[in-house]
């Protein structure tokens, strides 16, 4: 056979393994389900095709690069503190002895390394990767990370799934438009249950959401993205669910600006600016979009004369413009948003932001007119 990519499904509860083989193959395969795993029996996993060679899973790419200096940042102030559940043991653990069986995790995941029979790898097939999931939670497995487009029927089976999406905005940039989830706020927003929507400004808040949505029963979703940025919090800086945090404030200020991720940072530069011409702003950082600190929020509104600006990479609709001004409609605050408002294309990160209207400048300009 030539090389090439092969997918194993068993029902609902089945992992999915993608092998790489030359002239010949092996299926590894483990099941979730409450059946036994017989060899050959139609209760359980048929394990087939015998190998010549060995099996080798897909690495991903080192990304050390990457990750080395956010996590010289953290200085690993939460190292081991975080523990899935331990799941019903349903299903005795099968040992496949076809062959030499060697498995390599890809170098940039750090929990396969330390649990390997914890870890799954879906690769890209986002859709079916939900369905692992909800198999697996439906027996008590602990599922901290899911990425995908299509959830909703795992809230009607009030399915408790942790996502976290991070293709997410214009701030994907050189991607394009095909990778830049700009409705995935919406989406979220609109599943019944206790639905919790992270979106951590700097890499401290992304370890924070991590933490606190691994200890929440429902689903939760966690917008992060993709550009390097500078970090923001203190590593001891404490965040809950539905705390929002005062990034700058003063008792002058003329308007409350709100934003999250990568728009945080353009409304502190914009902030800046505008307090050398010396227009004083209020910046907030939800942290959680739903639920919001609506307290927080019409508190410091109504100290500028009830005068909001809500910055985001997010189409409107179901965006964080608009769970503001739901949120402060009944106190008669006025809401303005910036977002985004075409399809977008591909480019450089800042030079998105300012073609579709969210950058620093723009910032500036919907403050003062």
């Amino acid at each position: 056979m030539g090389c090439g990519r092969l997918e194993i499904r068993v029902d609902s509860f089945a992992l999915i393994t993608h092998t790489r083989f030359s002239e010949s193959f092996t299926i590894f395969c483990r099941c979730f389900g409450s059946s036994s795993l017989l060899p050959f029996s139609l209760l359980g996993v048929l394990v087939a095709f015998l190998t010549l060679f060995s099996i080798v899973w897909f690495t991903g790419a080192d990304h050390s690069d990457e990750v080395n200096p956010i996590k010289a940042r953290l200085q690993g102030s939460q190292k081991g503190k975080l523990a899935a559940q331990k799941p019903t043991d349903d299903a005795p653990k099968v040992d496949l002895h076809v062959g030499s069986i060697k498995m390599a995790p890809p170098q940039y995941k750090k929990g396969d390394k330390k649990h390997p029979d914890q870890f799954f790898e879906c690769f890209i097939a986002e859709q079916n990767l939900v369905g692992v999931a909800v198999g697996a939670q439906c027996r008590d497995r602990t599922i901290p990370f899911t990425s995908c487009d299509q959830i909703r029927n795992a809230a009607v089976s009030f399915a408790n799934l942790k996502c976290a999406g991070s293709h997410v905005g214009v701030s994907t940039g050189e991607d394009g438009p095909s990778q830049m989830a700009l409705e995935d706020l919406a989406l979220f927003r609109t599943l019944p249950g206790s639905t919790v929507l992270f979106y951590p400004t700097d890499a401290v808040a992304a370890e924070r959401a991590t933490e606190l949505a691994a200890n929440i029963k429902g689903i939760v979703f966690i917008r992060t993205g993709r550009p390097a940025l500078p970090v923001l919090y203190d590593n001891n800086k404490p965040l809950a669910v539905g705390q929002a945090k005062v990034l700058k404030e003063s008792p002058n200020n003329k308007i409350l600006l709100i934003g999250a991720g990568v728009t945080i940072y353009e409304i502190m530069k914009a902030a800046d600016h505008l307090e050398k011409e010396g227009m004083h702003c209020c910046v907030i950082d939800p942290f959680t979009i739903k639920p919001l600190d609506e307290a927080t929020i019409v508190k410091h509104a109504q100290r500028t004369g009830g005068t909001v600006l809500t910055v985001e990479d997010h189409y409107p609709a179901g965006g964080i413009g608009e769970a503001v001004a739901a949120c402060v409609a009944k106190h008669g605050i006025r809401v303005k948003s910036l977002c985004i408002n075409d399809v977008p294309r591909s480019g450089k990160p800042d030079e998105l932001l300012d073609m579709f209207g969210i950058s620093t400048r723009h910032i500036a300009e919907a403050v003062k007119y």
